[in-house]
């Protein structure tokens, strides 16, 4: 008898994440259950804004099962590079894993924050490397976001300033970074448009 071994399950709460100090040095490492323990650690991670032609931004609601912040909505991807690994191209890969999407990613900002998510005791503490992409109207005619379930509840594309304006009315439907990646987005986007004029 033939006994068929499964595929290994990731649990993403014990890869390794790289711990920063206040300039964002590397000084070390521990897995990421560890690193979002109250009171959290700082460490290294990205987060990823998806536009279209139209302006328009991409945002994800997170899955039910994340540890935290569930169900709360967020950019269109993000996650932690693994020590040393380039900040690109782990965001590339947490991409295609959270929405079945591939473009390419232009590093915009970086800032730092401290969030504790009330509801499952957790803490965000990171130094956060902020990426940029398009999707044009032709790939998205023939290619839509393919969200994995463990990942993503849900997808919704929306105008920053109408996005602005729901975080405003509603804080506790959004991640507390989505703001501050917003923030980052924008003013690159802004510094490309008058570049061109």
């Amino acid at each position: 008898m033939t006994e068929t071994l499964a595929e290994p399950i990731t649990d993403r709460e014990a890869l390794p994440v790289e711990l920063v100090d206040a300039a964002g040095h590397a000084v070390g490492a521990c897995p990421v259950a560890q690193a979002h323990t109250a009171p959290g650690l700082l460490h290294r991670a990205f987060s990823v804004l998806l536009y279209d032609d139209a302006g328009r931004v991409l945002l994800q609601q997170r899955a039910a099962v994340k540890t935290r912040f569930p169900l709360l909505w967020a950019n269109s991807a993000c996650g932690h590079p693994a020590p040393g690994e380039p900040v690109a191209v782990a965001a590339a890969v947490r991409l295609a894993e959270e929405l079945g999407l591939a473009t390419a990613l232009t590093e915009v900002g970086i800032f730092q924050y401290h969030a504790e998510d009330s509801a499952t005791g957790r803490v965000e503490h990171e130094w956060d490397h902020v990426l940029i992409g398009r999707l044009d109207a032709e790939f998205l005619r023939t290619a839509a976001p393919r969200p994995d379930p463990a990942e993503v509840a849900d997808y919704a594309w929306i105008q920053p300033e109408a996005l602005r304006d729901a975080i405003a009315d509603n804080p506790g439907n959004y991640t507390p970074w989505l703001l501050g990646v917003l923030d980052i987005a924008e003013e690159a986007v802004r510094v490309v448009r008058r570049s061109f004029r």
